[in-house]
């Protein structure tokens, strides 16, 4: 239930909607508001910096 929580305080926050469509099965979509895709340049800047962390300590440990 781990990913439920973490939809639900997203949600909470603002950043995602949930859309529930009343089909059979269930069907259920969330998608980012206004205020998450605010986020996506900041998200994107910190998965550089990851990626080049990873290579830094990849390369000091093939040394």
């Amino acid at each position: 239930m781990m990913l439920t929580k973490s939809l639900k305080e997203l949600e909470e926050e603002g950043l995602v909607v949930r859309i529930q469509y009343e089909t059979i099965p269930p069907k259920v979509e969330y998608a980012l508001t206004d205020r998450g895709k605010a986020l996506l340049p900041t998200l994107n800047e910190l998965s550089i910096w990851g990626e080049e962390q990873l290579k830094l300590h990849k390369s000091k440990s093939d040394l």
